[in-house]
């Protein structure tokens, strides 16, 4: 019997605080010859620096990355490099991306000197006309912070609406920095739950049209362990906000998470006709069950380790060499990655989920996420227990949250690929027998 390599376990990289017993392990292991390792990573690149991404999406789908390489390789899949650029061009980018977040952190401080300071707050600083707040528990951190009893003011006449907009969520940012990952040793430092509030707090402000949401800690959160430059995990955080912005938003061609919730029925539909039938007779059509597995890419539902894991082969398998260009493109909708699907591209440099749309026309139209399909494999597999045992949507939600820390994140991403070819199947089918003549 051949000897297989059991792997590392990826906790090792994430420290868990030893009285957290309950925290599942992870099941993601950094295995010799499958997950990209330093090595093959720096070999995928040129001389010059160009990078034949390529060479590594099919790595990183099966075996993922390995943690010591993990953010630099997060901010080619997430779009913040072109991979056709050089060494010295990235290195330029990066420097003014960093001079940009100075600015924007310093703008901000002025605004609210906690900013960038190694402490947050978690009472309202001003009422919703803008007066500063009388709050014990607020006057008490901001003296605290400034260590004088007459701290700056938190409000002026001069504030306008973006501004007391803003203030009035910094609480609500410190109140889900505080919850955020408190099983990581990492998160036991002060300093630590301060940058991940600053960097949210100063993402509200830098797009004001989303500002704040419940869900972008959970986010923003790996990538202020995977970067020691504040400004890095910054801008990786904005470039994964970009994919993400529409579920946190309603605009005039979207409802926010609900479009997605509706493609997620619709998918269910074709793919498992029954379960989304049972799930209509219990009230459940809209979906909303599955609001909090979309919204923040199963991070509850997985082990921190396995959470990046499963993220890192989402975006290989959807990976797109264009990202880059369309974010940086002067006519780019953040919200509209179609926009570009036409440009010419080679298809061995896309991820395999991209690729099957790319077969099937996905040109026409917007192609829905992997995160979609990834939710939906998920409901697949449990489809019979739902069936048989669910008698009511608190049944659906307690099937469905007894599977956190059980779940195979490669498993999953395996069924959501299978899925997803059977969806553009069946979609295709369906569309032929629609202009069959009678």
């Amino acid at each position: 019997m051949m000897w297989r390599d059991p792997g590392t376990p990826a906790d090792s990289y994430y420290e868990v605080r030893p009285e957290c017993t309950d925290v599942a392990p992870s099941k993601f292991r950094i295995k010799a010859g499958k997950t990209l390792s330093e090595r093959k990573w720096k070999s995928a690149f040129s001389t010059e620096g160009y990078l034949d991404i390529g060479k590594t999406l099919s790595r990183i789908h099966h075996g993922g990355i390995h943690p010591s390489i993990r953010g630099e390789v997060w901010e080619f899949l997430l779009g913040c490099y072109d991979p056709k650029s050089s060494y010295e061009e990235r290195e330029e980018i990066r420097l003014s991306r960093r001079s940009k977040y100075a600015a924007l952190k310093e703008l901000c401080n002025h605004m609210f000197p906690l900013i960038g300071n190694g402490n947050f707050v978690t009472a309202p600083i001003i009422n919703e006309n803008g007066e500063p707040s009388q709050d014990p528990i607020v006057l008490e951190q901001i003296s605290r912070a400034a260590g004088s009893l007459n701290p700056s003011p938190i409000a002026d006449s001069t504030m306008d609406k973006k501004e007391i907009q803003w203030k009035q969520t910094l609480h609500q940012i410190g109140l889900d920095v505080i919850r955020t990952d408190r099983t990581l040793v990492f998160y036991e430092k002060q300093e630590n739950l301060a940058r991940l509030w600053d960097v949210l707090a100063i993402y509200a402000w830098f797009d004001s049209d989303v500002g704040y949401c419940q869900g972008m800690s959970d986010l923003c959160s790996p990538m202020l362990i995977l970067f020691d430059n504040e400004a890095d995990a910054f801008w990786c955080f904005e470039r994964l906000m970009r994919k993400l912005r529409v579920n946190f938003r309603g605009t005039e061609r979207t409802v926010g998470v609900e479009l997605q919730l509706g493609n997620l029925a619709s998918v269910t539909q074709v793919i498992d006709p029954k379960l989304h039938q049972h799930l209509e007779t219990l009230g459940g059509g809209d979906y909303l069950f599955a609001v909090r597995m979309l919204m923040v890419l199963f991070r509850r539902e997985f082990s921190f380790a396995d959470s990046l894991y499963l993220w890192e082969m989402m975006w290989a398998l959807e990976y797109d060499p264009e990202l880059y260009s369309v974010y940086e493109g002067k006519e780019s909708d953040p919200e509209r990655p179609e926009l570009h699907k036409n440009k010419p591209k080679s298809m061995n440099q896309c991820g395999k989920f991209e690729r099957e749309n790319m077969r099937n026309g996905g040109s026409q139209n917007a192609p829905l996420p992997i995160s979609v399909f990834l939710v939906a494999s998920v409901l697949k597999d449990k489809s019979a227990k739902l069936i048989t045992e669910a008698r009511g949507l608190d049944d659906v939600v307690k099937i469905l949250n007894d599977m956190t820390g059980n779940i195979d994140a490669r498993k999953a991403c395996t069924g959501a690929i299978k899925l997803h070819k059977k969806y553009l199947k069946k979609a295709k089918n369906s569309q032929v027998t629609k202009v069959q003549p009678m």
